[in-house]
């Protein structure tokens, strides 16, 4: 990806989306295309601007933030959760809205940063307080062994394809591989793309 990754802020807060967008101004590979202060707006932007990332606040006006995600998602443009709220509901309705990260609004700039690229790579973006609630909401004793389609994903991981690409590789949607990446996450006890892999490799569940 050459060039600056075009994003839009879209939080119904003004003095908070006005924080975000003051806290990315400095940042030479960012350019922010476009603010929204609700939902349906959001979407309208993303349609006609065609963003690499959307900054998306759940909880919104006219339109909430998992309908826009999934509407937005369907542009083509990775859609970046950036909230307060950490419910496991709250996560887990995002994630399969199509969202390709979740971010809680204690991140840093430099957190921030590095997540709107890894999200514009096409990664899985969770932070630590995320991947941790559904580390235990997900991790049961009978779900400790990966599933042949789990490990299907894991191995397209490992192979460096991005989440659209292991999609294309064995026809699932990219929601779908998402939601198999987060069980990878919680069963191998990591919150991470390569630590899953290494973990995995570790134990014998992919070749070295």
């Amino acid at each position: 990806m050459t060039g600056k990754l075009r994003i839009i802020v879209v939080d119904d807060h003004t003095v908070m989306r006005a924080g975000v967008v003051a806290l990315l101004a400095a940042e030479p590979t960012i350019e922010i295309v476009g603010e929204a202060g609700d939902g349906r707006e959001a979407v309208a932007l993303a349609e006609r601007l065609r963003p690499d990332v959307a900054l998306l606040d759940l909880r919104m006006p006219v339109l909430d933030g998992v309908a826009a995600t999934a509407r937005i998602g369907s542009t083509g443009t990775r859609v970046l959760v950036l909230t307060t709220y950490d419910t496991d509901t709250e996560i887990e309705r995002a994630i399969e809205a199509g969202a390709i990260g979740y971010l809680l609004k204690d991140t840093t700039r430099d957190q921030l940063v590095d997540a709107i690229h890894a999200a514009a790579r096409g990664e899985t973006v969770l932070a630590p307080r995320v991947a941790e609630k559904l580390v235990a909401r997900m991790r049961r004793p009978e779900q400790a062994a990966l599933t042949a389609r789990e490990i299907d994903v894991l191995r397209a991981v490992a192979d460096g394809l991005s989440n659209a690409e292991i999609g294309r590789r064995l026809v699932i949607a990219e929601a779908t591989v998402k939601t198999h990446l987060l069980r990878v996450f919680a069963k191998l006890d990591v919150s991470d793309r390569t630590h899953a892999v290494v973990v995995a490799m570790d134990r014998g569940l992919l070749p070295r």
